[in-house]
């Protein structure tokens, strides 16, 4: 038994320094990483099943002991397994808000593209173009007429606080 819980005791501080890779790791290889770490750890909990095994035969007197550097062992590993998900998840929800920022910044939001997409919509409900070079006219027109709105608005405005100061 002493033998393959030194190796499966060796086999988790080396699983420990990988895991300080992960971080450091860049994107091609950091899959690589993550998958002989999982590797690792599967391998480590077989170790445990044939341990716990080993230990149940053990002599009375170092049963209990050998029992709990099992489980001892088993916490380890499955610390070691979360932090391994843990990492996973983080990263996928990073790169999952990679892939939104670009689509984000992708998209382009000018008003002439909505005007586009509204007159072809008008082509389809079947308006004719006569019709269609009014309504494009008349937004033309309203343009004027509410800039001309805002600077007669700020033109009273000045000229109220001129005349009540």
């Amino acid at each position: 038994m002493e033998p393959l819980y030194q190796q499966t005791h060796k086999q988790v501080h080396e699983i420990q320094s990988h895991m300080g890779r992960l971080e450091t790791a860049d994107k091609q290889s950091l899959h690589l990483v993550e998958n002989e770490i999982q590797a690792s750890i599967d391998q480590i909990f077989s170790h445990l099943e044939r341990l716990e095994i080993l230990s149940s035969k053990e002599p009375p007197n170092k049963r209990q002991n050998a029992k709990l550097r099992v489980d001892q062992l088993k916490y380890d590993v499955q610390h070691l397994q979360t932090a391994l998900r843990n990492f996973q998840q983080r990263r996928y929800a990073r790169e999952q808000q990679e892939r939104q920022r670009e689509e984000l910044l992708s998209r382009t939001f000018t008003t002439n593209g909505t005007q586009k997409k509204i007159l072809d919509i008008a082509n389809m409900l079947g308006l004719s173009n006569t019709v269609m070079r009014l309504i494009e006219k008349r937004a033309f027109q309203d343009k004027y007429f509410m800039i001309g709105g805002m600077l007669l608005t700020c033109v009273v405005m000045f000229l109220v606080v001129q005349y009540l100061t």
